[in-house]
């Protein structure tokens, strides 16, 4: 899969390779379409089972698209941050997979000219396949879908020194996306930009889990504390 057009973007963008945007050597990688595919996804979600020490169906789905859509949303977003479309569609992408099964890398391999059409077809299949292997409703991981969005964009933001301009870019592109994508949220705390969670990951429900810093489970107080807290270091 050609990836020159990729490559171009992430030498634009500082730490491209933390953002999963650049594939590691020597890794397994698989089409992407291999996520629209329940069985795959299923099988992926056993394996993952034992480290998670947890066979809930549920939370291993949960926890595991929190990851991966936000590696599968990369190229696209990076496209648009740096003006330079990327595709977003299942088939003109490539996944770079970590032993435990958890997306590292995504790689589009050709240009995008409708990303939210491409997005919202993409997130469609996708999410049908994780809840059918998680046994669980799609909303909560429409829910994920977005707060990736929202903080791929703001990882990408920081990444090329501008948070304001880039994370402007959330809401038109979910409200292009359309329902039922929730509309992307942000919050400023302590000089810093966090992005306001709609989704839960659900670590907190395996054995050795807690929550995160910016779960919405917190109560708001807290949450705003521990959040100023870690502000300085952004």
């Amino acid at each position: 899969m050609e990836d020159v057009r990729q490559a171009a973007v992430a030498a634009r963008i500082p730490g491209a390779a933390a953002l999963g945007l650049v594939a590691p050597a020597l890794s397994a990688v698989v089409p992407a379409t291999a996520l629209a595919d329940p069985r795959w996804t299923s099988e992926v979600l056993r394996l993952r089972s034992r480290s998670l020490r947890t066979r809930d169906r549920r939370v291993l789905a949960t926890v595991w698209w929190y990851s991966a859509s936000s590696v599968l949303l990369a190229p696209v977003l990076a496209g648009l941050a740096t003006r330079t479309p990327l595709s977003a569609r299942l088939a003109d992408l490539s996944l770079t997979l970590a032993p435990d099964g958890l997306p590292v890398a995504a790689v589009a391999g050709a240009p995008g000219d409708n990303p939210a059409a491409d997005l919202r077809t993409t997130l469609a299949a996708v999410v049908a396949a994780v809840a059918e292997a998680g046994d669980m409703r799609q909303r909560p991981l429409w829910a994920i879908a977005t707060d990736s969005l929202a903080g791929r964009l703001l990882d990408l933001g920081r990444a090329l020194g501008d948070v304001p301009g880039v994370t402007a870019l959330a809401g038109p592109l979910a409200a292009a996306v359309g329902a039922p994508l929730p509309a992307p949220r942000y919050v400023d705390v302590g000089g810093a930009r966090f992005v306001r969670r709609a989704s839960c990951c659900l670590v907190v429900e395996t054995p050795s889990g807690s929550l995160c810093t910016s779960c919405p489970r917190r109560p708001p107080a807290e949450r705003h504390a521990l959040l100023e807290a870690v502000a300085p270091w952004f």
